[in-house]
């Protein structure tokens, strides 16, 4: 079995690939998306829904790069609550 580094190494780590919502709501609300995205199609033009799947692409984009930038920062968080937990055993034992 590959270690975490070595899978992040090799790009079999992708987070943003794996993780599923675990919130009850999620399920239902992607549901409604799609249940809204196909009254859309009914009601407009080809070129009008297409449009708006272009803005909805856009929205994804920057979305997924909200997400990348909080996983960046919950990372540096989590890195710094253990180096000061560290720090602060070894300030300990030398009082």
């Amino acid at each position: 079995m590959p270690t975490l580094l070595e899978s992040l190494y090799y790009g079999k780590l992708i987070p943003s690939e794996t993780t599923v919502p675990q919130d009850p709501e999620y399920h239902q609300l992607s549901r409604q998306i799609s249940e809204s995205m196909d009254s859309w199609k009914s009601k407009l033009s080809e070129r009008d829904f297409e449009e708006l799947e272009s803005l909805f692409d856009l929205y994804q984009q920057l979305q997924g790069m909200e997400l990348a930038a909080s996983f960046a920062q919950g990372f540096r968080l989590g890195a710094g609550l253990i180096f000061e937990v560290y720090s602060e055993g070894s300030n300990q034992a030398s009082r």
